[in-house]
């Protein structure tokens, strides 16, 4: 009898372990009144009032400052107030070039920074001023260009070149427009 027992309970041990898990199965359900999780997509960070510095060997090269910069799930960082850059000479201590824009970004893979929105470059040394509406400036290879229409303009002379797409090293000091418009004063000693 107590074999029969003890194989009663073995055919039974089974079936009790499996109604037990189907139990805890069904109260594993979701609660319908529960709520779901939703990945947060916003910004990672925020940083008010921003100073970057760039330099080579100890000499400031770049300042960058902007009042807001917000930091992406991606890494990049975005700047939706005005930016201001100072590109300095080559002893770091006397500003040659300055860019304003309306806002900028810096996308973090390439780390490359672009400007949109009334770009103006003013370069102290030329006395000249370049307004486009977008910049793009690689400080790796210290180049800056735009694919938009760009206008240069002489503090002096007033005269003015127009074009579309530009080239240009970071600190302005040489430059060329890729599709030239309209006309403009050659330097003299010109023939034709």
């Amino acid at each position: 009898m107590n074999e029969k027992k003890v194989l009663m309970e073995g055919k039974f041990l089974p079936s009790i372990c499996f109604i037990i898990l189907l139990w805890l199965g069904a109260a594993c359900d979701e609660d319908p009144g529960a709520k779901k999780f939703i990945a947060y997509k916003g910004p990672l960070e925020e940083a008010e009032n921003v100073q970057v510095l760039f330099s080579e060997k100890a000499i400031l090269k770049v300042k960058v400052n902007t009042a807001k910069q917000i930091k992406q799930p991606n890494e990049d960082k975005v700047f939706p107030k005005p930016v201001f850059i100072d590109f300095f000479d080559p002893t770091g201590q006397n500003v040659i070039t300055t860019l304003r824009a309306d806002s900028g970004r810096l996308d973090n893979q390439t780390g490359v920074y672009r400007v949109m929105g009334h770009v103006k470059v003013v370069n102290t040394q030329k006395q000249q001023q370049l307004f486009t509406d977008e910049l793009t400036w690689n400080p790796l290879t210290k180049k800056v260009f735009t694919e938009r229409k760009v206008v240069v303009e002489s503090m002096l002379s007033g005269e003015r070149m127009k074009g579309t797409g530009l080239d240009a090293n970071q600190d302005f000091s040489k430059y060329s427009i890729r599709k030239p418009d309209g006309f403009f004063n050659a330097p003299g000693g010109m023939n034709n």
